[in-house]
């Protein structure tokens, strides 16, 4: 590549990487020009950082490599989101991951962007995803830790082909007809449970900010549902709405003793 081709061309070719060709780092190298030379080094930060994330995302493969080295061929990866709320669903996911993704780690770490960016992604490979959703009637029902297996479980069964061992992030399921190892903080040591933790953050994050649009004075497009002071102080002012668990304090002591019928949360 000749030392003078026109900076907008060499922008150009920065963006579209990396990786980068050597010819083309070699030329940027070259460049007498001050503007190439910040344009060169710009490039192997990009580069390295790159680097960086594939080393990890190798890394966070040694579990499913491990399970694989068993004889286990469909490794997927269940997490779930939505156990600490106050309000809305709590949503499973479980992913079988077709190649490793650079990038992938536990949702709670991302922003909202990087998880959409990564949840588009994961649904445009050749990965396979299955998501299951327990409303706040069923988590009243049968306790939170009772729906959380359930709902696991259900996710996993919805993968076609069926999975032929699990990683769960934090629990070991009682009664679960599939092999499993349990993980804590595995959605910082494996890329399949960070697939799954993505999933199903995105999934139950969407779904609050509908409920927010059906119950706009509690919040829910904001704290998810969780216990913030201002969705405290909401329940305590409007009574709890249909999306609120019940079973769960504060929500249940407001509900005994609050106001008998409290004003439309619509």
């Amino acid at each position: 590549m000749h030392a003078q081709q026109p900076l907008a061309s060499l922008r150009a070719a920065a963006a579209a990487g990396p990786p980068y060709d050597a010819k083309f780092l070699a030329s940027l190298q070259a460049d007498a020009r001050a503007s190439a030379h910040a344009l060169y080094a710009s490039c192997m930060r990009r580069q390295e950082r790159a680097a960086a994330l594939a080393a990890r995302a190798d890394a966070m493969m040694r579990f499913e490599n491990d399970a694989r080295a068993n004889g286990f061929q469909r490794i997927a990866g269940v997490d779930e989101a939505g156990r600490g709320p106050l309000a809305g669903p709590i949503v499973a996911a479980a992913v079988v991951l077709s190649h490793p993704i650079s990038g992938l780690n536990d949702s709670k770490q991302l922003t909202a962007e990087q998880r959409e960016t990564l949840f588009a992604e994961l649904h445009n490979g050749q990965h396979s995803i299955g998501a299951a959703i327990l409303q706040p009637e069923i988590i009243d029902l049968y306790g939170i830790q009772a729906a959380n297996y359930s709902c696991m479980v259900q996710a996993a069964a919805k993968l076609d082909p069926s999975p032929d061992f699990l990683l769960v992030d934090g629990f070991a399921i009682p009664g679960c007809r599939w092999p499993h190892k349990r993980l804590v903080k595995g959605d910082c040591l494996s890329q399949s449970i960070a697939a799954a933790s993505i999933i199903a953050k995105v999934i139950r994050d969407r779904i609050m900010i509908e409920l927010d649009r059906a119950y706009p004075r509690y919040g829910f497009a904001q704290h998810k549902g969780y216990g913030t002071q201002a969705h405290l102080d909401a329940i305590k002012t409007h009574g709890p709405c249909p999306a609120h668990r019940k079973s769960f304090a504060p929500v249940a002591e407001w509900a005994e003793t609050g106001v008998l019928f409290p004003p439309s949360a619509r």
